[in-house]
């Protein structure tokens, strides 16, 4: 086998801020804002071409668990109402782009587009003290005092060494992608029986069947934007990592192909549907399942199940269990598990301690990959959890700088305003 020799080489650090936040979406948004509000030098780095990651680049702006939530969910919600780009629970995607992008900035956070952290280094008592990015500027350092894992997949911290578990406990298998589509149709009040916009609608999928074309996912949904666009979510890609570059290149190329052919399905039977068209898919594909990072305390479905409260609670969850099944041959729809634990689950707090990490000093995490089993984290991932959490993350973080000391520290009367009530 051929062997690419890479030559060693030391990189300059280009420059040191209290606060490094990886992942610009929802979670990682949020931390990068508390941060800088609270004074913090903060450098919040993102792979794709805008802020919001599943909202913006993703397409699926359908903030579930968020109504509830105060902080910067409520700054949110409250800005895109103002600009009339929120439905029900869906928000208008370029108006998304558009607040989060322009709150960082007042915020005065320092913000990098197009840029992925490829690597990271402790120093020898495994304290992350820097990290590599890739990004059209070539590799570049960066340091600072505390960073936040806000990518989903945990990379930052894999990266860091620190241990993670990844998909289902007894056999690994991770639920599946989906790809969304920005769609066109005809007016909102035609659609009332397949568009929804506080649930999900299960009349679309027959449709589509009745188009001739047999998708991917038995629960195909749309909603409602504004005007007339909708958001759909049609299909599943099974059995692919969405921590594999050639996974999620099949998972995003098969995910087109499946999109159109419902869109031609679906506009084959006239009426309502001649005007169906595929506006845009998404720049990126939905990952439900990446690593999860062991942190000081994991969040399990017995939490879920007595619904656990906690002193240093940051975020309350009420969302149900929401396993996609792994298995196609499942209904192409939902988990046994959804239907077990239905009435079973109540709501449940998030810990501050489940966003430090366990094995990596100088290391927080926020949003889908902190420390959860696999049902738990089925419920927390949903990204009006992830809101508070990355606010929570940011504002421990900013703490954690001013006192010098690593976040396990920090009292927790220091960032009492992002915690919960006691109750």
């Amino acid at each position: 086998m051929r062997m690419v020799k890479e030559p060693g080489r030391e990189l300059r650090i280009k420059a040191e801020f209290d606060v490094i936040v990886c992942g610009g979406g929802p979670a990682g948004i949020a931390a990068a804002i508390a941060a800088a509000r609270r004074g913090a030098r903060t450098f919040l780095i993102e792979a794709n071409g805008s802020l919001g990651g599943i909202w913006t680049s993703g397409l699926l702006s359908y903030i579930l668990d968020g109504d509830d939530k105060d902080g910067i969910m409520r700054e949110i919600f409250d800005r895109l109402g103002r600009l009339q780009a929120r439905s029900g629970i869906v928000c208008d995607v370029e108006t998304m782009k558009l607040v989060v992008e322009e709150m960082c900035i007042e915020a005065g956070v320092v913000v990098r587009l197009y840029t992925r952290v490829s690597a990271a280094y402790c120093d020898g008592q495994g304290r992350l003290y820097g990290i590599v990015t890739d990004s059209k500027s070539g590799k570049e350092a960066w340091g600072a005092g505390i960073f936040i894992d806000t990518t989903g997949d945990g990379d930052l911290a894999a990266q860091a060494g620190a241990g993670f578990d990844y998909g289902q406990e007894e056999t690994g298998v991770t639920q599946p992608m989906s790809l969304i589509a920005l769609v066109r149709a005809g007016p909102p009040e035609t659609y009332k029986e397949f568009a929804v916009n506080n649930g999900r609608s299960v009349r679309l999928y027959p449709e589509i069947v009745r188009g001739g074309y047999n998708p991917t996912y038995a629960k195909a949904g749309m909603s409602h934007i504004r005007d007339q666009l909708y958001i759909m979510m049609a299909n599943h890609q099974y059995g692919l990592s969405g921590l594999d570059a050639d996974h999620l290149t099949r998972a995003s190329m098969d995910s087109r192909q499946d999109l159109y052919r419902i869109s031609e399905a679906l506009r084959s039977l006239g009426g309502i549907w001649q005007d169906f068209r595929i506006v845009a898919t998404a720049a990126a594909i939905g990952v439900r399942e990446g690593r999860r990072i062991k942190g000081r305390y994991t969040v399990t479905i017995d939490d879920m199940l007595q619904g656990r409260r906690h002193e240093d609670a940051v975020c309350r969850v009420t969302f149900k269990v929401d396993v996609h099944s792994p298995n196609p041959q499942d209904s192409k729809g939902m988990a046994a598990y959804n239907d077990m634990y239905r009435n079973e689950v109540k709501p449940y707090d998030v810990p501050l301690r489940a966003l430090i990490a366990r094995d990596v000093d100088g290391l927080l995490m926020a949003g889908r990959c902190i420390s959860g089993d696999f049902l738990a984290h089925s419920s927390y991932r949903v990204t009006g959890n992830a809101v508070p959490m990355g606010e929570a993350a940011g504002a421990l973080a900013a703490a954690a700088v001013r006192m010098g000391v690593l976040p396990q520290y920090v009292p927790w009367q220091e960032v009492s305003d992002v915690l919960l009530p006691s109750t």
